[in-house]
């Protein structure tokens, strides 16, 4: 018998040992086999007042959420803690502005798993910590239009997965129709590819990929940003809600402020240079150049928008040095998970009035902040964004000032 005596990074709860407890909250007693510092079972003996019958039908089994079972705002604030722990522990404090939650129903894609069986297929979630596939018809957080394309997925694992792997079919919705990736799949050779494509047309999607080769496009998959319509390359990286994108803009730039000249690092294909292009002369900066690309045809085809140039180029290597950025009036970092330590201490000296920040890692966003903080620069504010419900998932945007 334990006691929980808090929620650790991943959403487990964590008692003395430390014995970490998964679907557990601060308070609880609870009692079960302990194996090599878990117990993946626990019985709950006195229960929080803050946990709560857990809404979606799979949680049970499915490994996607880990967090069903706690209050909404118990969530919330315990994601803000996540951010001002990870700030305290650089010695930095902010101001926190008020959260965005995304919507139930709103996640417009996700990476599925489909395994071939005897008879039909398994396409859903893995269970926690294991390759079981759980199917999740109801699931609370897919946008509908994915959750009526499960049966399109298990038809294509039917028909062209193999026996002894298990698929991986990445889904996003476009604003065209659906965007498919599938890989772990069997070797495309010409007559594969010949009833991949005409599964593909039967089946309505906007583009199918196998192996990272665009088998079928019957439109291509844009996506609105701003005045632009953006066609990413298969695969290629999308906030995962469009009401998270939105926020994410909207905090980007309030960050930015009237700033006529601003280079966007780690760009994507455009997600905050297009908004902001509206009013102020852009240069993106990404590694990927297919993304950029995507962001350049995007920019030509649309009305209204400022100049963009930009430049592919690895950030992480060759970060923009401080003579490079002297001419910019904001800067907007959105790293990867890694954070930007390179590009951060390029940017702690030079002489931009303005940075937006947007991290989905607390950790590393602190240790880069701290960077810029004594390199002049204050934190003003903090936003937590909650696109990933009911995970321990959790992305920020911020503002310094010179």
């Amino acid at each position: 018998m334990i006691t929980i005596l808090r929620l650790g990074h991943h959403g487990d709860g964590i008692a003395e040992g430390p014995v970490f407890v998964p679907r557990t909250l601060p308070d609880e007693v609870v009692t079960g086999e302990i194996v090599q510092g878990r117990m993946d079972a626990p019985r709950i003996l006195t229960p929080s007042p803050l946990r709560i019958k857990a809404p979606c039908p799979h949680y049970r089994n499915c490994g996607g959420c880990a967090l069903q079972h706690a209050q909404a705002k118990f969530v919330t604030d315990w994601k803000e803690g996540v951010i001002r722990q990870a700030l305290a522990a650089q010695g930095l404090s902010a101001e926190f502005r008020t959260p965005h939650i995304s919507d139930l129903h709103s996640r417009r894609r996700a990476s599925f798993s489909g395994r071939r069986l005897k008879r039909g297929a398994l396409v859903g979630f893995h269970a926690r910590a294991s390759d079981v596939i759980t199917p999740v018809p109801d699931c609370l957080i897919l946008h509908p239009d994915l959750t009526a394309a499960l049966p399109l997925l298990e038809e294509l694992t039917a028909r062209f997965g193999a026996r002894k792997t298990t698929l991986s079919l990445s889904l996003t919705r476009s604003d065209a129709g659906l965007d498919l990736a599938v890989s772990g799949g069997k070797l495309l050779d010409d007559a594969l590819r010949a009833e991949l494509g005409q599964w593909a047309g039967q089946a309505g999607l906007a583009r199918l990929a196998w192996e990272g080769e665009v088998i079928a496009q019957t439109q291509p998959p844009f996506h609105q940003i701003a005045r632009a319509q953006i066609t990413p390359p298969s695969g290629g990286f999308l906030q995962a809600t469009k009401p998270a994108e939105q926020a994410l803009q909207i905090a980007v730039s309030t960050a930015v402020g009237n700033a006529a000249q601003i280079v966007d690092l780690f760009a994507g294909c455009g997600t905050f240079t297009l908004p902001l292009a509206e009013r102020a002369e852009m240069h993106a900066v990404e590694g990927d150049a297919d993304m950029l690309r995507a962001l350049d045809a995007g920019w030509r085809q649309a009305t209204g928008l400022k100049r963009i140039t930009h430049e592919a180029r690895d950030l992480f290597r060759r970060p923009l040095l401080p003579a490079e950025l002297k001419r910019f009036e904001a800067a907007v970092i959105d790293p990867p998970r890694a954070g930007a330590e390179a590009q951060t201490v390029a940017l702690a000296a030079s002489t931009i009035p303005r940075i937006a920040a947007v991290s989905c890692n607390p950790a590393t966003f602190a240790r880069d902040a701290k960077i810029l903080v004594a390199g002049g620069y204050r934190l003003e504010w903090v936003q937590m964004v909650d696109q990933f419900r009911f995970s321990p998932h959790v992305e920020l945007a911020a503002q310094f000032t010179r």
